[in-house]
C-alpha cells in the first residue's frame, strides 16, 4: 500500500498555543482554522493541504529541519509581506544554498527559498 495517494499535512509542535496562534493568524495571515482535541489549530492552505500547530513544549523548536513549507507564485512579494510584518528570514552561506539580503536563495534546480521561524524557533520556508 502506497501513502502517495493520501492527504498529507504539516504537523508544529509549539510551547504555547495561545502565542502559536498569534503568529500563525496575525503575521501569516492563516484563518479558518479548527480548534483540534489536542489543544491545536488545523489551519486550512490550498488544495487541501493544511498545517497543525500543537502543543507540545518538550518537543518545540528542536528540530533543525524545515518542518513546512509553503509554494508560493511570486517569492520576492511574499518575503516582503512577511518581512514587513516583522518576520526575520534565516541568512545561509553553505553549498548549494546561499541567501541573498532577503534571505532567498536560489537552488541548482532554479527554484527560490526562503525560511524563517515561528516564535519557537521552527523553520518554515515560503519558495516556488
Amino acid at each position: 500500500m502506497s501513502l502517495s495517494g493520501y492527504r498529507i499535512g504539516a504537523a508544529v509542535p509549539v510551547s504555547d498555543a495561545a502565542k502559536a496562534k498569534q503568529f500563525y493568524e496575525g503575521v501569516l495571515e492563516l484563518s479558518g482554522g479548527q480548534e483540534q482535541g489536542d489543544g491545536g489549530t488545523t489551519y486550512p492552505c490550498a488544495d487541501g493541504t493544511e498545517i497543525h500547530p500543537y502543543p507540545s513544549p518538550e518537543n518545540a523548536g528542536k528540530s533543525g529541519a524545515t518542518l513546512a513549507f509553503w509554494t508560493v507564485d511570486d517569492i520576492d512579494k511574499v518575503v516582503d509581506d512577511l518581512t514587513s510584518k516583522g518576520v526575520t528570514f534565516e541568512q545561509y552561506d553553505m553549498d548549494p544554498i546561499k541567501t541573498n539580503e532577503k534571505g532567498i536563495a536560489e537552488l541548482p534546480d532554479g527554484n527560490k527559498v526562503a525560511w524563517f521561524k515561528d516564535p519557537d524557533g521552527n523553520i518554515l520556508a515560503v519558495g516556488t
